[in-house]
């Protein structure tokens, strides 16, 4: 059976699995989400014994139904390579009484790896699929995270070019280092005066850009995007899930149907939109924990029902996660609201103009499968240090905002079901703000002696990301205002300003 995809704004035309990760967005500003979504069509038994490449072929194949088994198998393999440092790909780790499902082994050692070491590839098969001519310019704002792993899986892609924006002052200096150091002909990194909210819009209205879309297509290029906006970075993050469930199996943790929960930490909404769309696929997943920064909307609106990001934007210690409109739970209030386009597309529209809406209460009945909490940056430390000291395993600072509100979702609720932590970042990565929760003098280190220091404590060796940002020259250095990225993307790409 052919899956086919429709804009959560506009139900009326539907697009082929490859054409909707070839366009990333939907021309009306809404994202692709599948016409229904598929069940699983092999066992947890026979799913428990698969290696992940299997088990990514067996999720993938039942949402991107117009590739060939021999051009999805293709995709697979070249993207869960020798770029992880493990050949299980996510390894599931036993720390204390959860299972933290280890997501950052690839090559820029966060998880964004898990979904761009194969977004290239889908792309480029969609492309020739679709008989694209043009070049397919990615435009991508990241919060730190999404920039250098889109940067490193299209680096020198051929028929692509990427262009990165990432808040200034808005990412850890590893983040900016790997992204600033970036080789590849076709890369471009561009510091934007803002946060992630101001960079994301403004791409987003890049892509609605008819005029700038016109101006491109007569110089050879369309846009295309490596954000969770794009379906094709969705759909492999169904993966792990799905693997993670079986391997519990196999390692008899659980037992065969057996209801867990799964904590994510939570900033654009991707990666637990995609344990969701697992839940549907069969996966015995019974409640999905959103954990938040200081930057808690989302808290706030599993809370209330109300989604308002008019208020203040705070800077933390895991800047993965500051953000305040999260691109993603469009799809799922699409959802909620029954798949009903008009009523989505009215809520998008006042989170534009408004900057809050408020569901309805038969929409909020239906997030009953979701529980949100948030950790304080003081809760934050406490954690990384706590369970470092009790158990000897060092965790980054994203992780440990799922670690927190994870505990206290189980002492609050008494519900003693397993529970799986996304462990979403390598803490090298975030180095000054892990060292010093688990002591602060480690401040008075710079950042590279702080890297050594983890080693020691962690047992874990320095990953090669880190090594080879050491000395690394320095090749990205253009900056712009939000307002401005307009402007930069025509000069990068030579299209008169």
């Amino acid at each position: 059976m052919n899956l086919l995809y429709k804009s959560t704004r506009d139900a009326s035309k539907t697009v082929t699995a490859s054409e909707a990760v070839l366009k990333g967005l939907a021309e009306d500003g809404g994202l692709f989400v599948p016409t229904s979504i598929p069940k699983l069509d092999v066992t947890m038994d026979d799913l428990k014994d698969m290696s992940y490449q299997d088990t990514a072929y067996a999720v993938m194949k039942q949402f991107l139904t117009d590739y060939t088994e021999e051009e999805l198998r293709h995709c697979i393999n070249s993207a869960y390579d020798e770029k992880f440092d493990t050949e299980v790909i996510a390894p599931l780790v036993k720390v204390g009484d959860t299972y933290h499902l280890e997501l950052f082994h690839g090559a820029t050692i966060a998880f964004k790896d898990m979904a761009l070491s194969i977004l290239p590839h889908l792309l480029t098969t969609a492309a020739k699929k679709n008989h694209v001519t043009k070049d397919i310019v990615i435009l991508t704002a990241t919060s730190g995270d999404t920039g250098k792993a889109a940067l490193a899986g299209f680096a020198d892609v051929p028929g692509t070019k990427i262009i990165v924006f990432y808040p200034k002052d808005g990412v850890s200096r590893v983040q900016e280092l790997q992204m600033v150091t970036q080789k590849g002909k076709n890369t471009s990194v561009v510091a934007i005066h803002g946060n992630f909210d101001n960079a994301q819009s403004g791409v987003k209205a890049l892509f609605e850009d008819k005029e700038l879309e016109k101006e491109l297509c007569q110089a050879g290029y369309q846009f295309s995007s490596a954000n969770s906006i794009n379906i094709g970075r969705l759909v492999p993050q169904v993966v792990y899930y799905v693997y993670a469930y079986a391997k519990l199996l196999l390692n008899e943790e659980i037992e065969a149907g057996e209801q867990i929960n799964v904590t994510v930490p939570t900033g654009n909404f991707g990666n637990i939109l995609a344990a969701y769309y697992a839940k549907q696929m069969g996966v015995p997943i019974a409640k999905l924990i959103c954990a938040s920064n200081e930057n808690k909307v989302l808290f706030d609106f599993f809370r209330t029902g109300t989604y308002d990001r008019n208020r203040e934007f705070v800077l933390t210690s895991s800047p993965s996660m500051d953000i305040l409109i999260s691109s993603n739970l469009e799809r799922l209030i699409y959802a909620i609201a029954g798949n009903d386009a008009v009523k989505n597309a009215e809520f998008m529209n006042k989170l534009k103009t408004e900057g809050v809406y408020e569901i309805t209460p038969e929409m909020k009945e239906k997030l009953k499968d979701f529980e949100g909490g948030y950790a304080t940056e003081e809760e934050t430390k406490e954690t990384i240090s706590g369970t470092y000291r009790s158990t000897g395993y060092v965790m980054d600072t994203h992780t440990a905002v799922a670690a927190h509100v994870c505990r206290a979702y189980r002492e609050s609720s008494g519900d003693q079901r397993k529970q799986l932590i996304a462990s979403t970042a390598s803490p090298y990565k975030f180095a000054r703000s892990v060292m010093t929760a688990i002591d602060s003098s480690y401040d008075e280190l710079d950042e590279f002696a702080l890297i050594d220091e983890l080693e020691k404590v962690s047992g874990v060796e320095v990953p090669a990301a880190i090594e080879e940002i050491r000395n690394a020259e320095i090749l990205h250095t253009m900056e712009c205002d939000a307002d401005k990225m307009k402007e930069t993307v025509k000069e990068i790409l030579g299209v008169e300003v």
